[in-house]
């Protein structure tokens, strides 16, 4: 199913044949699978029919029946369609993938909207990439391994169909970038320094620069680099995500929780400022 744009959007109605599901057993332990007419599912707890799963409406549950052949079920399984953050934890991947938790921040630092032109350096596995394309937004990506290419198209293609506003080039944007009036910028690469004057081109007043780094350190050479170029309202800062327990009158922050991931800075282009040259950028 595609929106008028051409971009695919979650399916609704029963459970078909070809469509992608999530199972999450008791224990919250969670299956991605691709449904189809007389597989089956195994997993330590069973083998899950897919023929079980067709038709059915989503969040139905089904019984995993034991391997051993002995009568009775051995589990149940909640059936659900995946969201954006399921497909991006359990999809296949080359490079390590920005984690929900920062992709829900970059979406809001960047501002990404319907229509927006993108230009994202790093594509890796795709996982920005699908947060972008999933806002409405047109998305150049720059890829030096030709493997990480790959992987990130078949995944785009995967989630939102052949059609998706995507295109990836195998190049080095530390050489440059070729498009000019893009509302944004998305960099996941070690030095986004280097690509701040090629940015600083490239963006439209206003526009936005969103990077993401591991180290702080990578982040105040980032920002040094902004403060020299015309752009300005720089931040930085990084998402900490702590679940609690809720059960009866236990109440408490789980055991473990996902702290540092990344560094996220964002900063916008402006004029009239003095860029690394020295001259003043008068664009109108």
């Amino acid at each position: 199913m595609t929106d008028p744009g051409g971009t695919a959007t979650t399916p609704r109605g029963l459970l078909a044949e070809g469509e992608r599901v999530l199972l999450v057993d008791h224990h919250d332990r969670r299956y991605l699978i691709r449904l189809a007419k007389g597989a089956s599912f195994q997993t330590h707890a069973g083998v899950v029919e897919h023929d079980a799963l067709i038709g059915q409406p989503e969040g139905s549950e089904v019984s995993a029946w034991r391997r051993d052949g002995r009568e009775g079920p051995a589990r149940r399984f909640l059936a659900l369609r995946p969201t954006l953050a399921d497909v991006i934890v359990k999809m296949p991947r080359g490079a390590q993938v920005i984690y929900p938790k920062d992709l829900g921040a970059i979406l809001f630092a960047a501002d990404l909207f319907p229509g927006a032109r993108v230009l994202e350096a790093g594509v890796g596995s795709g996982a920005l990439s699908m947060t972008a394309l999933r806002a409405g937004c047109h998305v150049t990506g720059y890829e030096l391994r030709e493997d990480f290419a790959r992987r990130a198209r078949a995944n785009v293609a995967e989630l939102l169909g052949p059609d998706a506003p995507f295109r990836v080039e195998e190049r080095d944007v530390y050489e440059g970038i070729d498009e000019t009036g893009l509302d944004r910028v998305l960099l996941d690469l070690p030095e986004p320094w280097r690509v701040v004057e090629h940015a600083e081109r490239a963006l439209a007043p206003g526009g936005i620069l969103v990077a993401y780094l591991p180290s702080i350190t990578q982040a105040a050479e980032l920002r040094a680099q902004l403060g020299r170029a015309s752009f300005a309202l720089a931040e930085t800062f990084e998402i900490l995500r702590r679940t609690w327990h809720i059960e009866g009158r236990s109440v408490r922050p789980d055991h473990r929780m996902v702290a540092h991931t990344g560094f996220i800075t964002a900063a916008r282009r402006v004029v009239g400022r003095a860029s690394e040259s020295g001259t003043l950028d008068d664009e109108v």
